[in-house]
This record gives C-alpha cells, sequence and structure tokens, in this order.
C-alpha cells in the first residue's frame, strides 16, 4: 500500500503532471523544463526527484547536461497511470500553454 500511495503523492502536484506531459512530447532537459514552467532550477530539480523516485521517469546523462524522459518501467503502477496521463489534461489550458512554449524554445540557445 506505501507504494500506491507514494506514487500517487507524486502526482499530487499541478508542476509535476505539467512535466509528465512536456515528457510526452520528448526527452528534455532541465533547463527546457525550467524555461516552459517559469520556476527555479531547484524547484524543477525538486520535482524531478520525486518523479524519478516514484517510477515515472528516468534519466540520461549527455556531456554536462541531464535529460529526463519518462520511464518505460517505473513500479507496479505507474505504467498504467502513465498510459491513463496521456488521454488526460489534452484540453487543458496550462498544458497547451506548455506545448506551445516547448515548441518555441530554442534548445540550443538556452542550454548553453
Amino acid at each position: 500500500m506505501n507504494q500506491l500511495s507514494q506514487t500517487f503523492k507524486s502526482l499530487s502536484d499541478p508542476n509535476r503532471l505539467r512535466i509528465l506531459k512536456l515528457l510526452e512530447s520528448r526527452p528534455l532537459c532541465v533547463c527546457e523544463i525550467t524555461e516552459v514552467l517559469q520556476l527555479a532550477t531547484s524547484t524543477v530539480s525538486k520535482h524531478l526527484t520525486i518523479l524519478r523516485g516514484a517510477g515515472f521517469i528516468t534519466d540520461r546523462k549527455q556531456g554536462k547536461w541531464v535529460y529526463y524522459q519518462l520511464s518505460s518501467k517505473g513500479n507496479l503502477y505507474t505504467p498504467a497511470l502513465q498510459s491513463l496521463l496521456r488521454d488526460w489534461l489534452t484540453a487543458d489550458r496550462q498544458v497547451q500553454a506548455d506545448m506551445d512554449s516547448l515548441s518555441n524554445i530554442q534548445t540550443k540557445n538556452l542550454c548553453n
């Protein structure tokens, strides 16, 4: 029961849901997520740590950057929840604005 409770707690913050929706499009580095969410890097990093701990995301280091992506494994509950999340919030104004913002980001200028 503890694992399920922790999994749902990781989804209880709107910014973490926004991050998961962003990561549906492609792997992203912290600077890209920070730019879209307009939050401090430390805040975004904390959200990413919680999502990684719950099994929703994984990271990979590439040079000096760390890229985050949706996990294909996770824990017992995350695959089912990720499947549901893909269909949820698609019409949400904030999620749509985030996706528009992400499409306008010029990563190579942002992450230098």
